[in-house]
């Protein structure tokens, strides 16, 4: 019996990820051992043979119907959502993604958006509206504070491309880490002293119970008067009515966000009309099959092997 490899998601074609993985895994017959849930379940013959899932935000209870699998793949870097499953596999390896291709595009996000409203060009679009033709005063980039609230790949990266500009960078995580040019901050006991410092927030964190609603009255209050907010790591993690309070109470001066409680966003939420905050519908970082695919093969070669493979997720941490 061959080892078969099931794709599960809803939404992601699975075509990009198939035409990505053949030439990466050359001794896997693709036309035999690949299939998707659901539309060719009748081409397995035997569920059991299924060793590999990968998979994105899988249906709840899909995983449990193969009860061989020696590991779960994801095909991105948050796996909150597999993790919320109650069903998910005792034992099996959760795999998260580390592309590099997926950590360029957030670094993409995060440069820009601070460039954004450090330089004032939210401002600026608005006159643009209003035929306003005036020159507004400068911060100096030098002055200008940036704290980016998680300190993983994700993190350390849009910091090592913000470093460049010269902005005063610190950083907050769960537990101590020491990273060249960073003042570093973590636990609670330094959580709010790391908010008092900064001027730009960039939320980089993984959803979990420590971090679900972590920006909200209390912590926002913390902030400088005039601060931002760029959230693009998940968004249960900002308690939304109590931003949309500071924001329109003056002591925010406005917001990206690219993730959101309810996704999409709802047709009603006055988030999208707002004149402070900036929408995105969840593109901050993409997974790229043509860049993660050979880590991906090599994962299911030492899965295959009996190795442990890279990136195992701590389900007690959540990341």
């Amino acid at each position: 019996m061959s080892n078969a490899i099931i794709y599960i998601s809803p939404n992601e074609p699975p075509e990009p990820w198939r035409k990505a993985l053949i030439p990466c895994l050359p001794e896997v017959d693709f036309e035999r051992d690949f299939h998707v849930w659901p539309d060719d379940m009748d081409g397995l013959d035997d569920p059991q043979s299924v060793d590999i899932a990968i998979v994105w935000r899988p249906d709840q209870g899909a995983l449990k119907h193969f009860v061989n699998l020696k590991a779960v793949i994801n095909l991105g870097a948050g796996v909150d959502a597999i993790l919320a499953d109650k069903t998910y596999p005792r034992g099996v390896p959760l795999v998260r993604m580390v592309d590099p291709a997926l950590t360029r595009h957030m670094s993409e996000f995060v440069v820009h958006r601070v460039l954004h409203f450090h330089r004032k060009f939210h401002t600026y679009e608005q006159m643009q509206r209003d035929r306003d033709w005036e020159e507004l005063p400068q911060d100096d980039t030098l002055e200008k504070r940036v704290g980016i609230m998680g300190l993983g790949n994700l993190g350390r990266d849009a910091a090592r491309h913000l470093a460049p500009f010269g902005f005063r960078l610190a950083g907050w995580s769960r537990t101590e880490k020491n990273i060249d040019g960073i003042d570093s901050f973590h636990g609670q006991d330094g959580l709010a002293a790391f908010l008092g410092r900064t001027d730009i927030l960039v939320c980089l964190l993984p959803l979990t119970a420590q971090t679900e609603g972590i920006i909200n009255r209390r912590t926002l209050a913390q902030l400088p008067k005039g601060a931002y907010i760029i959230n693009a790591g998940r968004g249960p993690q900002i308690n939304e009515p109590d931003l949309l309070v500071a924001i329109d109470g003056g002591h925010l001066a406005g917001a990206a966000l690219d993730v959101f409680c309810d996704e999409p966003l709802p047709g009603d939420s006055p988030m999208w009309d707002h004149p402070k905050i900036l929408v995105t519908p969840h593109v901050a970082s993409l997974s790229s099959a043509k860049s993660a695919a050979r880590d991906i093969a090599e994962n299911i070669r030492r899965i295959r092997r009996g190795e442990t493979p890279e990136n195992v997720v701590d389900s007690g941490a959540g990341y």
